[in-house]
């Protein structure tokens, strides 16, 4: 068992409480740069920083008369400083106080996402060990392919959890933006050298060139890249979904003591964690559209994106914590039945061997249009009539003329398909969660 991992609440992140308290840092740190300047007396920056306070029920009833949240923090930020509370907020705009905070959130709710993410490699990559040499069979269209194992099938969610991870490195890097450059983004109230100050004692860069806003291409890619490691969640699931079906069986998500799984049939066992993980990941696909839609503003600035936001980066970081944890879970539990894959392998009466008998025919010296001749002709007849691909291709002219009835039988040896698997699982061994 993986040690567990201290998960930081992600919906902390998003509370009210937590995102004034993100503008009032913004603000204080840009009074501290003032001072620096001599614009703010060192008392009256003294006096800020020991006073300033917020309380949410009072900045909700303020905004109830204003219909301007920034105004109504500020109002109530105003009643617990007094007087020296006219230095604050001096030559910004409201979204350079906004903007930079939600960078700071984003920035917060970035770190727990990759905690998440590499916590789950970390137990895909016990999984895809523990079953390197599970033989089972692999699927094209859902029909029987060739012989794989499933810790070859969990090494390939392995390397793109793993994509996942770098890609929501680039994209929290690239959102983890500020902005201190006022109204629509000319510097023409404070200069740019507080933009930076305030930035690197946030832990934030500065944007390069603003508007009113930061720009909403950087908030598009993080949505795009937790829509992506969504799909990636969503793909394992399905995937599970389809083991777990009566015909196959070959895995099953966990099944705790008490847990029931209809109300009319004692007997089911369904994967509906699988299933609400496919679920959830369209909602944060949907949730992207709607941030790809918010890059396309009016001139400097409107403020169409705002409200789309308010739900779709709280909503889409909280719900794929859930979903990166929950599925760490059921890949900790899952069930996996190898005697199941074994006897699915045989169900095909041999035919997914049948690239094996076509090569050593080749290599026999039949040319590739008269050996795949011979061998799909068997091979069509064991699916029609049920029965021995093997014994079919025993009685067929062209196959005895060119194999022996050894030869032959070390074309049905499973582990022929996977002499080269290592290779995937020495770079898996490199790879570093």
């Amino acid at each position: 068992m993986i040690a567990k991992y201290s998960r930081p609440g992600m919906a902390a992140v998003w509370t009210d409480e937590h995102r004034l308290a993100t503008w009032l840092k913004v603000e204080i740190a840009v009074c501290e740069a003032w001072a620096k300047r001599g614009l703010i007396p060192a008392g009256a920056l003294a006096e800020i920083k020991e006073k300033a306070a917020f309380d949410v029920t009072r900045v909700c009833e303020i905004e109830k008369e204003t219909r301007h949240d920034v105004i109504a923090f500020l109002t109530n930020v105003g009643e617990h400083v007094g007087d020296a509370s006219r230095y604050i907020h001096y030559g910004m705009t409201s979204s350079d106080m906004l903007d930079t905070g939600l960078a700071l959130q984003l920035k917060e709710a970035g770190d727990i996402l990759l905690l998440d993410l590499r916590h789950l490699l970390g137990m895909l990559k016990k999984r895809a060990f523990e079953h390197r040499n599970t033989v089972m069979i692999g699927r094209s269209h859902g029909i029987h392919a060739e012989p794989v194992t499933f810790g070859l099938k969990v090494a390939v969610w392995c390397f793109e959890v793993a994509r996942g991870i770098k890609r929501l490195e680039r994209a929290r890097e690239e959102v983890a933006v500020g902005q201190i450059s006022g109204a629509v983004g000319t510097y023409a109230m404070i200069p740019p050298d507080i933009e930076g100050e305030v930035c690197h004692k946030l832990g934030l860069a500065p944007a390069p060139a603003s508007t009113q806003v930061i720009q909403r291409d950087r908030h598009a890619m993080l949505m795009a890249t937790l829509a992506v490691i969504a799909g990636t969640i969503e793909k394992m699931a399905t995937e599970v979904r389809h083991l777990q079906r009566t015909e196959v069986r070959e895995a099953e998500e966990p099944f705790r003591p008490g847990q029931k799984g209809s109300s009319a049939m004692p007997h089911k066992r369904n994967p509906i964690i699988s299933e609400r993980m496919c679920g959830q990941a369209r909602i944060i696909r949907a949730n992207a559209m709607a941030a790809l839609e918010n890059n396309a503003l009016w001139h400097e600035r409107d403020i169409s994106h705002s409200s789309a936001e308010r739900v779709i980066l709280p909503d889409s970081t909280i719900l794929l914590d859930y979903m990166l944890h929950k599925w760490a879970e059921v890949m900790e539990g899952l069930a996996v039945y190898p005697e199941r894959m074994l006897a699915n392998l045989r169900v095909s009466h041999g035919l997914v061997f049948s690239q094996s008998v076509l090569l050593k025919l080749i290599d026999k010296g039949l040319s590739r249009e008269e050996a795949y001749r011979a061998v799909q002709a068997a091979a069509m007849m064991a699916w029609q009539d049920q029965t021995s691909f093997k014994d079919l291709l025993l009685k067929d002219e062209t196959v005895r003329a060119s194999l022996t009835e050894a030869e032959l039988e070390s074309c049905f040896d499973p582990s022929r398909y996977l002499n080269n698997i290592d290779a995937v699982f020495q770079r898996l061994e490199k790879l570093i969660v």
